[in-house]
Order: structure tokens, then sequence, then C-alpha cells
């Protein structure tokens, strides 16, 4: 064998040995958070999954099934499923991955997106890791809503508003609102202000619960300035994780009467 087809051969063996390691990665795969979870669940075959984190029966979202196969979050438990590949956000589970990365694991953490922009890249980078093609992942983001010139105020627990410079704010902005709240970032609620200056309309989880977290929106000064025959949403899974799904809020915020 000439040293021409020697380096063909180690080359050829190098790439196979790759798509050998590539297939298996994309075929054992566990979710180290709540959102790879579902990210898994809409865009990988179910055989690609070996495990779900536990957090997604913890915070079970209406539309996940039951039954599917979950770790409890143990490193022992985690090393015997034998991962070809390990996924997480870059807030969850820390000091686990690290360890699973000292012991050799191939841990994949995604910067989760903070711009509607962002939802693009995040979903390509999701679908490149898992092997999934990019046709699984076709939606209208490109469609544009006509302005309302109404403001709108996204008001959540303890009387915390979401300002500019937040990807709720990117979403409310694309169905055509305007954001009472022109400060970044998250920025804590004075009643007074808002009752001398009230938005055009809240969008708030629905309190159904005597909790806490809830007094602010519940006082009847708020209540006041909500539609009487507003539906309640109770806690909307859908905020909790940028995705695919984000696509659904700008659809809703933009048919939503408000008032």
């Amino acid at each position: 064998m000439n040293p021409r087809q020697l380096v063909f051969t180690a080359l050829l063996g190098f790439a196979l040995l790759f798509a050998g390691a590539r297939i298996h990665a994309a075929r054992d795969i566990v979710s180290l958070d709540l959102c790879s979870d579902w990210m898994l669940l809409k865009f990988a075959d179910p055989s690609q999954v070996r495990a779900y984190s536990p957090l997604l029966y913890k915070y079970q979202a209406d539309w996940v099934p039951d039954g599917l196969p979950v770790h409890d979050g143990s490193l022992e438990h985690i090393l015997q499923l034998d991962a070809g590949l390990l996924i997480s956000g870059e807030y969850n589970a820390i000091l686990l991955r690290k360890r699973l990365q000292q012991l050799g694991g191939n841990v994949e953490v995604l910067s989760l997106p903070t711009t509607l922009d962002g939802i693009h890249r995040y979903q390509a980078e999701f679908l490149e890791l898992i092997d999934a093609s990019p046709n699984s992942a076709a939606a209208d983001w490109d469609r544009t809503y006509a302005p309302r010139h109404e403001s709108l105020l996204l008001l959540g627990p303890n009387g915390i508003g979401t300002g500019a410079d937040t990807l709720e704010n990117d979403l409310l902005r694309k169905a055509g609102w305007d954001n009472y709240i022109e400060a970044s970032g998250y920025v804590s609620l004075r009643m007074e202000r808002i009752v001398a200056d009230p938005p055009d309309a809240i969008y708030s989880s629905a309190p159904l619960s005597n909790s806490l977290a809830n007094l602010f929106v519940r006082h009847p000064a708020i209540r006041s300035l909500m539609p009487e025959n507003e539906a309640p949403r109770g806690e909307d899974w859908r905020w909790e994780c940028p995705g695919p799904w984000s696509l659904e809020l700008i659809q809703e915020l933009a048919s939503w009467k408000g008032s």
C-alpha cells in the first residue's frame, strides 16, 4: 500500500469513527433541564432520547404525555444511562454537568436566547445538535402585525413588570403593542403610578391562588384595569422557555383584545 493509499485509509477511518460517534450522540440523548426537555419533545424522534430531566413532570405542561423516561438527577443514575449526548441550558445543572464533563461525558451547553432573533439561532443550533432536519422547525416568523398604538403591561408575580431589552418585550412589540414600561429589564411596579397613568391593557397570569406572589395583581385597583370577562390563563408554560411556541405567544398577543 503506497503512502497516498495509507493516508486515504486513515482519513476514511476517522470519518467513519466520527460518523459513528455522531450517530451514537444523536440517538442516546439525556436532558439535564426543562427547556431542553421541551425542545427534545418538539424536535427529536422519541427513539433518540434515553431520558428527560426530573423537571419534566415536576413542572408538567399540559401537552407533555405521561410515561416518558426520566432520570432522577443524580450523577450515578445519569452515568448508568451511558448517554452519547447530554444537553443543558447555561444556567442549569452547573455542578452536575461539570462533573459529567470531568468524567468524559459529551455535555453540550446551550445559551438561551434573550431576543426574538436569538430564538432562530438557538433553534438552528439545537436541530444541528440532535441531527434533525431544519424543515421540522419551519414557522412563520417573518409574519408582520399591524401596530396597535396601544400600551401593554406584562405583569408578573410580586408586582414585577417586564420592560425593554428582554425577550418578552420583543414578543409583545412583534405582536404590534407598545411596552408600557420604558425602562430596561424587570421592574418593581408602583401601584400608584399604574392607577394614575394606566396602560391600555394588562396581560398577567390569572391569580388562581391566594399566594403572596399574587397579592399585587389581586388588588382591586389593578383588577379594575383588567377586563371583567378576561378568561383565566393560569401559569402559561410558554413564557418559561424560549422556543417555537414563542410564535404562538406572538399570535395570541396580536389577536388579544385586552379590554
